[in-house]
């Protein structure tokens, strides 16, 4: 099979999480993505030094080609410029400005190549007054209001777990740039596309948005595993004999099957219980009648219970349950991988599937500049003497 992507060349600037997950993507839809690092490394290759810290590196880089390229030099970016005349798609993730000021921006790129997608991602995009202010993660988690909405109402805020902007951002990316391409194809114009880190994750607070303007105003307590909305009941995580279950009932059905689960059938005729808005009128109750089941059992036995019953629930597993889950590996979305720098991993491919495609296998992430000879040979056309002079001249 021929995968979407395949027949795409991707020159791959990105760096942390944002850009190389949005190339990652692209890689394992099928484009030929060149990643090009500083000759130190890219910043999370060298977190490497840190237990543990290559990991993510090794998550968000396989399947793709290694090379160095000193683009501060004349002639690197000469180079960088030779490969772009010859891409489809160079994507960065920089702080917005910097490529403009090396003469390596969106205009400069596409006026060597027109079809070109250049697409960048950012904090807070490429316009705006929060255009210039540094962004990581935690900092656009903070401006963005997840961390405002996330935590107990009596204790501080609490930064989600998982580096959800950065990956939205990324998210976002690849689906601008694929949506560049496709736009390409019938008018066979190129693109510069960018994506806001910022923007990227606000629709995610559509629970909180909804009590903010359904209370005309009125700035929303966090709600801790509580719905965010306040607009569903049951809605939380309860206690297990033996660690903690996830339990949400989003119509009567479900409320009247846990009731059945529970053998609470006496629960029926409750007037506190009699619809969801009474449910959340008496949403104490509602937890501590479910909490006072729950704490008893444990969460296979909870688990397995109340999905005979069709109530929505699940287990709150910890990462070693999560790396090795049998759903997500008869899926190939994770492999297990004999990786050559960091030795036996479980690692992802991608979550997008398409008809009649297996998983794509995992080309593990390599050594800095492993592929500098086969690039600058096959794809630019240079002689092993002209590499050589670009090594010795601190170029690659």
């Amino acid at each position: 099979m021929t995968r979407p992507l395949e027949g795409t060349t991707v020159i791959d600037l990105g760096q942390i999480y944002n850009g190389p997950y949005a190339t990652l993507l692209m890689a394992m839809a099928g484009a030929r993505v060149i990643k090009i690092e500083p000759l130190h490394g890219e910043n999370m290759r060298r977190r490497g030094a840190v237990g543990g810290a290559m990991v993510p590196f090794a998550m968000l880089n396989s399947n793709k080609d290694f090379i160095t390229l000193n683009i501060k030099s004349e002639r690197g970016q000469t180079l960088l410029k030779d490969m772009v005349a010859k891409a489809d798609v160079l994507l960065e993730n920089f702080a917005p400005g910097v490529m403009d000021r090396l003469g390596l921006g969106p205009k400069a790129m596409m006026a060597l190549n027109p079809r070109l997608i250049y697409a960048a991602g950012s904090g807070f995009g490429w316009s705006g007054p929060y255009r210039d202010y540094p962004a990581m993660d935690l900092t656009v988690q903070a401006l963005s209001g997840v961390m405002s909405t996330t935590g107990y109402p009596d204790r501080p805020p609490v930064k989600a777990g998982p580096a959800m902007c950065d990956f939205f951002g990324g998210i976002h990316l690849y689906a601008a740039v694929v949506t560049a391409l496709l736009d390409r194809e019938r008018t066979g114009k190129g693109h510069f596309v960018e994506v806001s880190m910022l923007e990227a994750v606000y629709c995610s607070l559509s629970s909180p948005l909804g009590l903010y303007f359904g209370s005309k105003g009125h700035i929303p307590s966090r709600t801790g595993n509580r719905h965010s909305g306040l607009a569903e009941a049951p809605y939380n995580v309860y206690p297990a004999a033996d660690g903690w279950i996830a339990l949400i009932c989003v119509s009567e059905t479900h409320w009247t099957s846990l009731l059945e689960a529970m053998e609470r059938s006496d629960l029926n005729d409750d007037p506190r219980l009699s619809s969801l808005k009474a449910r959340v009128d008496n949403i104490d109750f509602v937890d501590e009648t479910i909490s006072a089941w729950t704490s008893s059992r444990t969460r296979d036995e909870i688990y397995d219970r109340l999905r005979k019953h069709r109530v929505p629930c699940a287990p709150v597993r910890d990462l070693d349950e999560v790396v090795h889950d049998p759903h997500l590996h008869a899926r190939g979305m994770l492999k297990h991988v004999d990786h050559p720098l960091l030795g036996p991993l479980i690692l992802p491919t991608t979550p997008l599937r398409f008809d009649g495609e297996p998983a794509p296998e995992i080309a593990p992430s390599k050594d800095l500049g492993a592929d500098n000879d086969n690039v600058y040979s096959d794809f630019l056309g240079l002689g092993p003497e002209e590499i050589a002079r670009l090594r010795k001249e601190g170029v690659i």
